[in-house]
């Protein structure tokens, strides 16, 4: 895994309300307006401080609570902006006056909002010279909303990607400007597809700013009859139906990785699964029976063909390899999981 906040060595439109991308043609820096949070928008950040236009301003959420001390910890984006000395708001609103005359007061050429996580009012869309624009982590019209990583994978998807796009008041509704593609491959989770797409849109954004500046960025209408939407996770949705098939849960807990994970239970014992791999077969044990444990991980019959676990975590425990799992606690092998 690449680490967030790696330097980059290369220095590498959104169509106003009033005025088109066509007619856009910018020699000099752009002032920008940052908004974001988690560490999803930390790549796209950096490329921005790399580039050649002037990050003014950083918005992001408040500190939270982290971990089992609930130490009260920065968001990714601020210690980042923070470190490069960019001034950074943490408002409780962005729909009082106070903020808009705040961001006014910035004189912003352009905002570029990524995983902020609050949906903007039109003023605030409408207020920088050249509008907002948005890195959304799917190729949309698919997968509209709060999780289209996590629900890529769920769904099975074979390709996703990122779209720079053109925001307006809708939840991730405006125009296309820039799309880029990427292969999902079977190893992947949510976490690992999530930082291979914050790289993909910190390149893309820096294109499409390019182009944008050279006026060499149309917007292009999202086809709503391909739109799909991709709600919020629930804990719930991680509890394994063994009689699905092994693909399908597959799916289910690469997508549930690292949060909320994907669980089962014996005896009332909870057990989360990680690093699924589906072993085909014709099963005779009835779905959830635990068939194996050893050095290789757990073997679990489903409802077609046997899904192998190489990752486990026990309640009270910590996630940890079957192998070391085995070492301390004995395994129920010939009982169900339910």
């Amino acid at each position: 895994m690449r680490p967030l906040y790696r330097m980059r060595k290369k220095k590498t439109t959104f169509k106003p309300f009033v005025l088109s991308f066509a007619a856009v043609v910018m020699i000099s820096p752009l002032r920008i307006v940052f908004m974001g949070t988690p560490a999803f928008a930390v790549p796209s950040l950096q490329a921005l401080l790399d580039g050649p236009d002037d990050v003014a301003a950083v918005v992001c959420r408040a500190d939270s609570p982290q971990g089992r001390g609930r130490k009260c910890c920065s968001p990714p984006v601020k210690t980042l902006a923070e470190q490069a000395g960019i001034p950074v708001l943490q408002p409780d609103s962005i729909r009082t006056d106070e903020f808009f005359e705040t961001i006014q007061a910035v004189q912003a050429d352009l905002a570029v909002v990524i995983a902020y996580g609050k949906i903007l009012p039109g003023r605030l869309l409408r207020l920088p010279r050249l509008g907002t624009i948005n890195v959304h982590g799917s190729l949309l019209p698919k997968y509209r909303g709060a999780a289209p990583i996590q629900r890529a994978l769920l769904n099975g998807e074979r390709e996703t990607g990122v779209t720079i796009m053109q925001m307006d008041e809708g939840i991730d509704t405006g125009d296309i400007l820039l799309p880029a593609r990427l292969p999902i491959s079977d190893e992947d989770t949510s976490a690992s597809l999530a930082e291979k797409l914050a790289w993909l849109g910190s390149e893309t954004l820096l294109e499409a700013i390019t182009r944008l500046k050279a006026g060499q960025l149309p917007p292009t209408k999202q086809d709503e009859t391909q739109a799909t939407y991709a709600p919020m996770l629930a804990k719930e949705e991680g509890h394994l139906d063994w009689n699905k098939s092994a693909a399908e849960l597959h799916c289910l807990i690469r997508g549930f990785d690292p949060w909320p994970s994907a669980y089962s239970f014996i005896d009332n014992r909870r057990f989360r699964f990680f690093q699924p791999q589906v072993v085909p077969g014709l099963v005779g044990e009835p779905p959830g029976t635990l068939c194996r444990a050893d050095c290789q991980g757990i073997l679990v019959a489903t409802g077609r063909d046997y899904l192998l676990m190489k990752e486990i975590q026990p309640e009270g425990k910590k996630r940890m390899c079957v192998q070391a799992c085995i070492c301390g606690m004995k395994l129920p092998v010939g009982e169900r999981f339910t």
